[in-house]
């Protein structure tokens, strides 16, 4: 019973609190981060950084299939949102996914394949 009483008093703080929020401020912030996992080839980075209205930003990526995407970003109230995005490098799909020296497929459920039809 006493964690009950605990959680709708800590429910209404945070209710109580967030009536009380300043709507009218000014949010201004800085953020990046990223991963490099050499094991996984998971790389990506982001970065983000707002003043008011005004937000400005990217994230980079490698794709699964071998390409780089960067996307630069910026936003403000007098023209809006607006991405520019660059991808680097040629789509390339293994044939067959984890085929070893005796010609069958130990993957995951056998034989993988990609079809890709992209329009630029």
């Amino acid at each position: 019973m006493f964690k009950i009483i605990a959680l709708v008093a800590c429910l209404a703080v945070v209710v109580s609190a967030y009536e009380h929020e300043d709507y009218h401020s000014h949010p201004k912030y800085k953020f990046e981060y990223g991963v490099k996992d050499a094991h996984t080839g998971d790389n990506k980075e982001q970065w983000e950084h707002r003043d008011g209205d005004a937000v400005q930003g990217s994230y980079s990526l490698h794709e699964a299939d071998g390409t780089h995407r960067v996307v630069n970003y910026k936003s403000d109230k007098h023209v809006g949102f607006q991405a520019h995005v660059q991808r680097a490098g040629h789509a390339q799909h293994p044939a067959v996914y984890g085929e070893h020296h005796d010609g069958h497929a130990h993957g995951h459920g056998g034989e993988s394949y990609a079809n890709i039809d992209q329009h630029h």
